[in-house]
């Protein structure tokens, strides 16, 4: 088992749902974590929270999708606590619609926030893990990344991608530089992202599953981020996919 004692890690989408959740796991299990999100207010809340634990944070307000804000808060970041040992790209959106209604706008959203945003943190870290010859760089993709169907055509593009090159960045960087990288693919999680969707049938369907089965919430992911995080050194858990019991 890998000790987190004393690692940095960055956690995008930190504001809420499994981002916040996992960000609290890692503070508890002695990281000092970077705590990325545009909504500074519920950063600052969350770090607040974290050291009246004992924990420490700092808060690094980031747009994923601008290459330059990630870049500084790269840099905030290691000037503060002087590396990155574990990134979690968690950031994404998914305002759900039929390819028919044309949602052009909302496409590219996806586009550059649940893919661009995964590419610029992790070109952002990633020559700091390769000086330091350690690290793990974290990918939240989803059952979506999986298994394409009618609404979520883009964001499942999106999610595809995701894994896609989560597993190829494994296979370039493990061997060579002693990086482990793990994609995390969840089901139905009680989080945010439908407050994303704007049309109101997709938003109806959404409300209607969470009458019908249990959702997991962000601490279950943040588990199962933590299990990977603390596998042994010799060990990289590649993929996880965490389902709620009830999902089909």
């Amino acid at each position: 088992m890998s000790n987190i004692q004393g690692k940095t890690a960055l956690v995008t989408g930190a504001s809420s749902g499994i981002g916040a959740a996992t960000a609290l796991k890692l503070a508890a299990a002695g990281a000092k974590v970077g705590l990325a999100a545009r909504r500074v207010d519920r950063l600052v809340a969350l770090q607040a929270e974290i050291v009246s634990k004992g924990g420490e944070a700092i808060v690094l307000e980031m747009d994923v999708s601008d290459a330059a804000a990630v870049n500084a808060g790269v840099e905030k970041l290691v000037d503060a606590y002087g590396t990155v040992d574990i990134l979690f790209n968690n950031a994404g959106i998914m305002p759900l619609s039929n390819v028919e209604q044309l949602q052009t706008a909302d496409w590219n959203r996806m586009i550059d926030i649940n893919l661009k945003g995964v590419l610029h943190t992790t070109a952002a870290v990633l020559p700091h893990m390769i000086k330091q010859h350690a690290g793990h760089i974290f990918s939240t993709s989803s059952v979506a990344g999986r298994k394409a169907t009618p609404g979520l055509a883009v964001y499942s593009a999106t999610k595809f991608a995701v894994a896609a090159f989560s597993e190829g960045l494994r296979m370039e960087v493990g061997q060579k530089h002693n990086i482990r990288v793990t994609c995390i693919q969840p089901g139905l999680v009680a989080t945010e992202l439908g407050d994303h969707i704007a049309d109101p049938q997709a938003r109806a369907q959404l409300a209607a599953f969470r009458d019908l089965i249990k959702f997991m919430d962000g601490a279950d992911i943040a588990d199962a981020v933590l299990f990977a995080a603390q596998a042994p050194s010799h060990v990289n858990v590649a993929e996880l996919y965490i389902m709620p019991t009830q999902q089909a």
